[in-house]
């Protein structure tokens, strides 16, 4: 019988060395969240049904189910609504990720990375999985944290994993490269990053600045993001004991993202989710076009932008912005919009809060902001 190892543990040594035991044992592993509070946890636990439980009082056994096999790895997707899935990545989806992303960044024997994001998101985690997979060295922080960082520089770490929000808390030329993943990339974003797209059903980034890591194939079809590459999951995981798994993937193997498109001047340029589209006046609206523009209005540290239910427009645009000092006034706003995009993507109202909501990983949570609007 092949398992699911629970990693009920904090980044660090032990994880990372059950991890290795648990693929050298050919089981798979689910990170758990150490963030999530008890009802959220057991839900994940009823999801992925794992058939083994680690935490800092040792090992024990669960009533779950096990894992097929060549399974190496289970996680939570990190969507910002709904009720999260689990998804099944094998250990050769998770090996051809490492190969493909380690490849594309020129990783060499100098290398050192340095790991700090949640491993319960597939973007944490695969650090991990680069090091283990290609023996690179690996440092190790249980969360992000300036000091860390700056103190894995010292200790060698050349290669790190971050979010957005991170970037300006810390010396970017103090590694080589940063790989960026999780959100739309700040503009003025340093030369040494990287900016990533993918998610938990590609084993982490697929597209590097635009361009495929080798072994990827993307397609746009009626505007939306399609792609077939070997570091795609097997499944979605389903704790119910019967296992209905669900194939996420068509007969020919092509991925839906269920992300808007296209490929310009050769690269992937990615709008947003479907979901987000904003609906005004029959006009479509992507958030994060609008969002990459207001961030550069002197002012704003910060911005998030969604749609609004209107009774005359069908939904309006909003826009939440965090400011550096005082607040920008929309009619300031709407017109900076308008010098880049058209009309209607202006906001028809703004308002300055204090922070974002935000997933682990720097995502937006755009409904939290609907609703408290």
């Amino acid at each position: 019988m092949r398992e699911v190892i629970c990693l009920d543990l904090p980044l660090g040594d032990e994880f990372v060395t059950r991890v290795r035991r648990a693929w050298d044992d050919g089981d798979a592993v689910f990170p758990l969240d150490q963030r999530l509070p008890g009802t959220a946890r057991e839900t994940q636990l009823a999801t992925v049904a794992p058939t083994r439980i680690v935490d800092a009082g040792g090992e024990r056994a669960h009533n779950g189910r096990p894992a097929e096999d060549g399974d190496a790895l289970i996680v939570a997707t990190s969507g910002t609504t709904g009720q999260p899935k689990a998804a099944v990545l094998t250990i050769e989806a998770v090996r051809a990720s490492a190969l493909a992303s380690s490849a594309r960044l020129g990783v060499g024997p100098d290398d050192c990375w340095f790991a700090c994001l949640p491993p319960a998101h597939v973007g944490g985690f695969s650090v991990v999985a680069r090091a283990i997979v290609t023996g690179a060295p690996l440092i190790t922080a249980p969360r992000f944290d300036p000091a860390a960082y700056r103190d894995a520089a010292a200790r060698g770490a050349t290669l790190v994993s971050l979010v957005a929000t991170a970037l300006g808390r810390i010396d970017a030329s103090l590694v080589r490269t940063i790989v960026l993943g999780g959100s739309r990339p700040p503009v003025d974003r340093p030369g040494n990053c990287v900016a990533t797209y993918g998610m938990t059903e590609t084993g982490s980034g697929v597209v590097y600045d635009g361009r495929a890591l080798d072994g990827v194939e993307i397609e746009i079809r009626d505007g939306i993001v399609h792609l077939r590459c070997p570091m795609l999951l097997r499944t979605y995981r389903d704790g119910s004991p019967g296992g209905s798994d669900m194939d996420p993937c068509g007969a020919d193997g092509w991925f839906c993202t269920q992300d808007a498109g296209e490929m310009r001047d050769g690269g992937l340029v990615v709008h947003g989710r479907i979901g987000d589209v904003i609906v005004t006046g029959g006009e479509k609206v992507w958030p994060d076009e609008v969002e990459a523009v207001i961030a550069t209005l002197p002012g704003v540290a910060e911005v998030c932008v969604a749609g609004v239910p209107d009774p005359e427009w069908g939904d309006a645009v909003h826009a939440w912005i965090v400011p550096t000092g005082e607040c920008p006034g929309l009619a300031e706003v709407r017109d900076h919009v308008k010098s880049t995009l058209p009309a209607w993507c202006a906001p028809r109202a703004i308002r300055c809060i204090g922070s974002i909501p935000r997933t682990p990983l720097g995502k937006p949570i755009r409904s939290a902001l609907v609703a408290s609007n």
